[in-house]
């Protein structure tokens, strides 16, 4: 007969050789944090290049570069980031922590759009250029972003790096702070940024050629102004000047991260000696406009970092890129011609807006913009 006692030692047994069954049969759990891979903060300086920057006289649709630093942003696949300490990081390496860079992501389906007002406001000016690109983009994400909105939404995409918050906040100037957020928004977000005064004549899914493959992009960029003439610097900050008003991006591609990482520690350099008021709209164009721009992307282009200059013929500059026609691909980055972003001017090679090659048509209609960067009509 089984009584109370022999009941009892039947179960603690049982309880007994379940739980070291269980124990035996589980994995060990780690005690160091190996068990977490190490996030990568500065994964720049960690890896080698791999990329050929080439001559000038070279004039084909690819300057022979495959970026050779296209994994070298890429999160861990296989398991959850640590957390760290980024306190003590440099700028440009907390921005590389938050906004991770993976080229083989696909483009996020974003556009993104500042002014005054929104769509709904009665006084927004811009319905006809703001509509083709909803037309043009079915599927996307399409935000008209007030002055209002983009102070809350930089600060809950910028929580962690409170000076670039400070830095856009002690901006003097409209177009400054306008100039910076679209590289804020396409750092953290990547997509399409666009002026509000910019139609779309053909959809992003073109602007890319069909023989390059889209995981091997992270940045469309085009050609502003290409001034072929002895007098450029009259009228144009560069020989060769990118486009700003219309960029497509992955998130956290080095380009952004290096520009705003620059506008950051200039801005609060100045606040700091007192003369950002000093800052006026004809240095706008190198403080956070097209010339800085310019000249981050050819930083980019013969940084060893990212491209391997050991062949190189020559630094990568504005020879390879005027009178171009057609999309020259350098590394992760597609360079458009003048023709893309620029259609309709008349000058400098461009052809017109029913062209294959145009893209968009840009206005010049923001009244916040500075008759400093009005001048791809100069004549």
């Amino acid at each position: 007969m089984l009584t109370f006692r022999r009941a009892s030692v039947a179960a603690l047994f049982f309880f007994a050789v379940l739980y070291l069954t269980t124990r035996s049969s589980s994995p060990a759990i780690p005690a160091t944090d190996d068990a977490f891979p190490k996030a990568q903060v500065n994964p720049d300086s960690s890896k080698q290049a791999s990329t050929t920057a080439v001559s000038p006289e070279q004039k084909g649709s690819d300057i022979n570069a495959v970026h050779g630093g296209a994994n070298r942003d890429r999160p861990s696949r296989h398991g959850q980031q640590a957390m760290q300490d980024i306190s003590k990081l440099s700028l440009y390496d907390k921005l590389a922590y938050q906004f991770p860079y993976d080229v083989e992501t696909k483009f996020p389906a974003y556009i993104w759009q500042t002014w005054k007002w929104t769509p709904a406001h009665g006084e927004f000016d811009f319905r006809e250029q703001e509509a083709t690109w909803t037309e043009q983009h079915p599927g996307f994400i399409h935000e008209v972003i007030t002055d209002q909105v983009a102070v809350h939404l930089l600060r809950l995409l910028y929580a962690s790096v409170p000076e670039v918050l400070e830095a856009y906040d002690a901006l003097p100037l409209p177009v400054l702070k306008a100039d910076f957020f679209r590289y804020l928004i396409l750092l953290a977000r990547g997509g399409i940024y666009s002026d509000i005064d910019t139609y779309a004549i053909r959809s992003a899914v073109e602007w890319i050629p069909e023989s390059v493959p889209r995981d091997a992009v992270g940045l469309v960029i085009g050609i502003e102004a290409d001034p072929d003439r002895p007098d450029w610097k009259d009228w144009y900050s560069r020989r060769i000047q990118f486009c700003q008003w219309t960029i497509q991006s992955k998130p956290g591609h080095p380009i952004l991260r290096e520009v705003v990482s620059r506008i950051t520690e200039q801005t609060l350099k100045r606040k700091r000696a007192g003369s950002l008021k000093d800052v006026n709209d004809k240095s706008v164009i190198e403080f956070t406009g097209p010339a800085l721009w310019t000249d981050i992307i050819f930083e980019y282009f013969n940084d060893d970092r990212y491209f391997d200059m050991t062949h190189s013929a020559g630094p990568i500059d504005y020879k390879n890129f005027t009178g171009m026609d057609s999309a020259k691909r350098v590394g992760d980055v597609i360079v458009l011609p003048i023709t893309s972003f620029s259609p309709g001017v008349q000058q400098m090679g461009a052809k017109d807006y029913d062209d294959p090659m145009a893209f968009v048509k840009h206005d010049f209609e923001g009244t916040w913009k500075p008759e400093s960067e009005r001048h791809i009509g100069a004549t």
